[in-house]
């Protein structure tokens, strides 16, 4: 049976809007210039984009260069659910197991290791959480626990510091722990380094190479890419001066951690315009099919979006956030919904009882990196496409 393919129906006038897109419409606009200078949100009901608008500018200084609906942006964090997808279909395949030892493909990263707290490089704030005085063993450490962010690893630590690629990811494969493992929910970016150098060691392929092969192309997806080639630059939305760079980022990963690792990494890196992040948001609301290609057995799927973790009202499934609780509530949300969020402003969720898609993706760190404004917006934007 054919899955639902997105479908683009004639272009609807601002006038013509449902009310809840007219609100979505007016959210969003109101972000320009105050918490982004681009911003592209699309949404899809039941495979069709019933709505789909480019805001502000990618040079704002000049103005010049209008935001488009094909416009690349970061994607930050949200890279994380792309590389996920691509491990899950190595489980499909036999080629690795979820509760297997991460040890079994990575024999690094084994041994006794500390648990510790660590000082921010940035604020000099002590981090982390009061345990005993102990070790852990990291051979214990399964990949269940890296996509649900309970393995025991610290949320970052600063590898763009360290010289090389090498050294970053030696750097990761002798982390000492913040916490026991499967104790804890902490949403870990080195988690996600670490399974990167797990696909690449059962594919025998750079995750670029991998990911390209195994879930893009499946699914039509030309545009989205890592460190895109400077015939692209014009179509990006730039994001934050970086003091480590020194220089406003335009085509180049915004995360330093990943720049340090080439700008290919499974925690963020890629580049993407929003109809193909949409893509595959209705390829997981499909249960794993989209179009004539199924990428995920639906078991799979299902087993991705239920909870696996959760701390404090942040529940997890394995690589997708799920609807939260208290301050990680989603208003607007069904209690089903599961989505990611990127730290350069960029976010996809997946409401199944609505059979809803909804993508944001923007450039908010522009302006730099204090999150309020975005973190309002999206809730806003939430409130106004889950309303039927």
């Amino acid at each position: 049976m054919t899955a639902l393919t997105l479908r683009w129906p004639a272009e609807i006038e601002p006038g013509d809007l449902p009310p809840s897109l007219a609100a979505l419409d007016t959210a969003v606009s109101a972000g320009v210039g105050e918490v982004y200078t681009a911003a592209v949100a699309l949404a899809a009901r039941d495979g069709e984009v019933v709505f789909q608008r480019a805001y502000g500018w990618l040079d704002p200084e000049t103005r010049q260069r209008p935001a488009q609906s094909d416009s690349l942006f970061d994607l930050a964090s949200v890279t994380k659910l792309y590389t996920v997808t691509l491990f899950m279909t190595l489980v499909d395949a036999g080629l690795v197991e979820l509760d297997q030892p991460v040890a079994t493909v990575v024999p690094e990263f084994s041994g006794m290791r500390a648990i510790g707290r660590f000082e921010h490089p940035l604020t000099g704030a002590m981090e982390g959480y009061d345990y005993p005085a102990t070790t852990v063993e990291a051979g214990r450490v399964t990949f269940r626990h890296l996509l649900s962010h309970t393995s025991g690893l610290p949320a970052w630590v600063p590898l763009y510091r360290l010289a090389t690629r090498e050294a970053a990811l030696a750097a990761v494969l002798a982390s000492d722990f913040a916490y026991p493992t499967g104790a804890r929910l902490v949403y870990s970016d080195l988690g996600l380094i670490l399974l990167t150098e797990a696909i690449e060691r059962l594919t025998r392929e750079p995750l670029a190479v991998a990911l390209r092969r195994g879930v893009l192309d499946p699914l039509g997806m030309r545009e989205t890419m890592f460190n895109p080639p400077p015939d692209r630059w014009e179509r990006i939305a730039p994001t934050e001066v970086c003091r480590w760079r020194a220089r406003r980022l335009v085509g180049e990963v915004h995360d330093e951690n990943a720049g340090r690792l080439g700008g290919v990494s499974g925690h963020a890196g890629l580049f993407a315009p929003a109809a193909e992040v949409a893509i595959l948001g209705q390829m997981y609301l499909n249960g794993g099919a989209y179009g004539e290609m199924r990428l995920l057995r639906a078991e799979t799927v299902a087993e991705m979006t239920r909870l696996q973790a959760e701390q404090d009202g942040d529940r997890r499934g394995l690589g997708w956030m799920l609807q939260g609780t208290g301050d990680w509530r989603r208003r607007g949300l069904s209690e089903t919904a599961f989505g990611h969020t990127g730290f350069t402003g960029t976010s996809l969720w997946v409401d199944p009882p609505r059979k809803l898609v909804l993508v944001l993706l923007t450039n908010r760190v522009y302006f730099g990196r204090d999150a309020t404004g975005i973190t309002e917006l999206r809730q806003r934007v939430y409130d106004a496409a889950s309303h039927d």
